[in-house]
């Protein structure tokens, strides 16, 4: 997979080289450019932002740099083009296994008040949120994006079961789980999870994950 992050602030990713994701584009199995918008303004002091028409409180990102950039990264708009913004549509784990199946995403990150809407009329596929609250700019969205998706790259993760056995997968809350000692501050193991018996393991993993769901999020198991 090739994803392709558009910013003001390329300094800020430096977390993408690290953990899983790291070792991942060492391996080439995930391949993460980072463009600074600013080497694509016309302005002779690379100014990338300007007031808004009709008033209004902070900055705005004006087009030409944004354009430039994205026509130069992607020229023949083979890449899913997503704009990161509060406006957009809510990531899902559902949305993140529709991305994980394109094989291009370019990630644009507004920053101050955000971007010029032309942009979005011109050149963005759609537009995604991470959450109902507002950031100081999309760098950190879009890096959430990215781990998510990049999860379904083969060989990312240690395992493949990784991605089935896990929170939201099947409308339900992961199942608690252990690891040694089997006793801890005096809290111990639940036994029948040292028991061998693997079909009452499967069991009991079932019953606490319907049982974290309804205690925490309920409105999961009224989706279809």
């Amino acid at each position: 997979m090739k994803i392709d992050i558009l910013t003001l602030f390329p300094e800020m990713f430096t977390p993408l080289s690290a953990s899983l994701l790291g070792k991942a584009r060492e391996k080439q199995l995930l391949t993460i450019n980072v463009y600074d918008i600013r080497k694509f303004s016309q302005d002779k002091h690379s100014k990338c932002d300007d007031y808004t028409f009709g008033g209004g409180a902070g900055m705005l990102l004006t087009p030409q740099p944004i354009h430039d950039c994205i026509n130069f990264v992607d020229s023949e708009h083979k890449a899913k083009r997503i704009y990161m913004s509060p406006k957009g549509v809510t990531l899902t784990q559902q949305v993140v296994k529709s991305l994980a199946e394109e094989e291009h995403i370019l990630l644009l990150c507004g920053h101050y008040e955000g971007i010029d809407q032309r942009i979005i009329d011109l050149d963005i596929d759609y537009e995604l949120s991470i959450g109902d609250y507002v950031l100081t700019g999309g760098e950190l969205a879009s890096m959430v994006v990215v781990d998510a998706v990049s999860r379904y790259v083969d060989g990312v993760l240690g395992s493949s079961q990784s991605v089935v056995d896990e929170s939201f997968s099947n409308n339900s809350l992961e199942y608690p789980q252990y690891t040694r000692p089997q006793v801890f501050c005096g809290l111990s193991v639940p036994p029948v999870l040292i028991s061998g018996n693997h079909q009452e393991v499967d069991k009991w993993r079932e019953e606490q994950s319907q049982l974290m769901t309804k205690r925490f999020r309920p409105d999961l198991l009224n989706k279809d």
